[in-house]
């Protein structure tokens, strides 16, 4: 079990080392009034700092070689 964890530790420190973040689109309504309604697209951005991919990734790693065989 603690080796599957570790792993998977692993995969997901990889991938955020990879990407430092990523962007979506969100419609809002800009006015509503009544039977008139106007929204927009607006950017989203969720960005995650490069060491916590390092940190999981090195955790993962002595998680995979201290578990037990």
């Amino acid at each position: 079990m603690n080796k599957t964890i570790g792993i998977v530790l692993i995969i997901i420190g990889a991938i955020m080392l990879a990407w430092t973040g990523f962007t979506y689109t969100k419609k809002e309504k800009i006015i509503d009034a009544g039977p008139i309604q106007v929204s927009a697209d607006r950017q989203k951005t969720i960005s995650w700092p490069p060491y916590l991919g390092g940190i999981l990734l090195v955790g993962g790693i002595v998680i995979v070689i201290t578990s037990k065989k």
